[in-house]
């Protein structure tokens, strides 16, 4: 019993080690900054904003995490496009009606699913290589979005409106989905078999499978359900911001991998870290906002936001040499 109290102590001193520690410090840093120039005033909206937009990157974050954890070259670049054809063929089927909530959802995990094995297809079977697979793939899916959009922005029904831009007991209903699906990861890479096959994987593929690992059912399944997630996001997303747009994922490309690697994940495959991606993805937003907040224009903003992922990019490389 002393032995476990005395842990403690080191635990909590420990913790700084942890992978995930310096981004949510970074998001700390952010916020206050951010604060600052209000003096205090609008912290409440500003958390309420942070949590409601990060949970759009942490979901496509999450995906992406799994497919990076497989390795180097591994990278799903089609996020952004199956994003933009889920959003648009799920508000396209509902069109306004409440009582197609459910299956539009279905549409567009549906969408994200096939996507999913269409990449898959293409590495697996033609052996294209993945960032080249799911680059070719985007440009399909986006051109699919292109002719069934047509220039049309179709709301999402009231309800799904009501709820993606809602809260339950001051926490915006979107913050507790991505909460949620972080959690089912987290759960998927810490406490189950497949976890251990990812890792596995990304350590070392030809090991893997000598030791029994299915990679092909692997590679599969992280690849299907990068894509799903992205199909889900999409449609949060579109119901959100009160319809679907084609350049509505453009911008998810940059931060799926930015919050990966701001996360704490390995980039050199191996190593998931799920609490890093909500801490890259306020990060992300918190950044942004802060950047705003002190008047910089679009191009100052992209320079020092490209910057500070250049740095976090590189320091975690020479860590991972070291």
């Amino acid at each position: 019993m002393a032995d476990a109290t005395a842990d403690r102590p080191s635990a909590v001193l420990s913790i700084h080690r942890r992978p995930w520690f310096w981004a949510w410090v970074a998001s700390a840093v952010a916020f206050v900054a951010t604060l600052m120039l209000t003096e205090g005033r609008g912290g409440g909206d500003l958390l309420s904003a942070a949590l409601t937009f990060a949970s759009f990157s942490a979901i496509v974050g999450i995906g992406q995490m799994f497919v990076i954890t497989l390795g180097p070259g591994n990278v799903d670049l089609s996020i952004p496009a199956t994003m933009t054809l889920a959003g648009t063929l799920s508000l396209k089927f509902m069109d306004g009606a409440t009582g197609l909530i459910l299956p539009g959802l279905a549409v567009a995990l549906g969408v994200g699913l096939g996507a999913g094995v269409t990449n898959y297809l293409l590495i697996r079977v033609l052996r294209i290589p993945p960032i080249i697979a799911t680059l070719s793939a985007s440009f399909l899916y986006q051109s699919l979005a292109i002719w069934s959009n047509r220039g049309l922005r179709i709301k999402p029904p009231a309800a799904l409106s009501d709820f993606t831009t809602g809260a339950t007991l001051g926490v915006p209903n979107l913050a507790l989905v991505g909460l949620g699906i972080a959690l089912a990861a987290w759960l998927l890479l810490e406490r189950s078999t497949f976890g251990r096959w990812i890792s596995a994987f990304g350590q070392n593929e030809r090991a893997a499978r000598l030791s029994g690992v299915p990679v092909e059912f692997v590679r599969a399944v992280t690849f299907i359900g990068a894509a799903a997630l992205a199909g889900l996001t999409g449609y949060l997303l579109a119901s959100f911001s009160g319809g679907a747009a084609l350049n509505m994922g453009q911008e998810y490309l940059l931060i799926s991998i930015a919050v990966v690697v701001i996360g704490g994940c390995s980039i050199a495959g191996g190593y998931s870290n799920v609490p890093g991606i909500w801490g890259g993805a306020l990060f992300m937003f918190l950044i942004v906002s802060m950047l705003n907040s002190y008047g910089l224009g679009a191009g100052v903003r992209l320079i020092v936001t490209g910057a500070i992922i250049i740095a976090i990019v590189a320091a975690a490389s020479g860590k991972e040499s070291t």
